[in-house]
């Protein structure tokens, strides 16, 4: 999930202000919907939602490396510092 998360962020982030956005074939062939999709409310919408998906990413790439580094502290050898771990 975090794959997809973090390209569908890093898109709906970049692509609102790119020339590609002002050039496709919505926007020529539909008047209307042009100026919708052309409006700076709108498109900081659609970069609003990527960042959305970027905290998304980064949630998920947290509990990857929590998930990650959890077992690995256990099995060391070292306890957990409580009162019944003294040497």
């Amino acid at each position: 999930m975090f794959a997809y998360f973090f390209e569908a962020g890093l898109l709906l982030l970049v692509v609102p202000w790119s020339a590609f956005w002002e050039r496709n074939f919505f926007v020529a062939r539909m008047p209307t919907l042009g100026e919708v999709l052309l409006n700076h409310f709108v498109r900081g919408a659609i970069s609003g939602v990527g960042l959305v998906c970027l905290g998304a990413a980064l949630g998920e790439l947290a509990a990857i490396l929590a998930q990650r580094r959890g077992p690995a502290e256990y099995d060391s050898g070292r306890g957990s510092g409580g009162p019944g771990d003294r040497p």
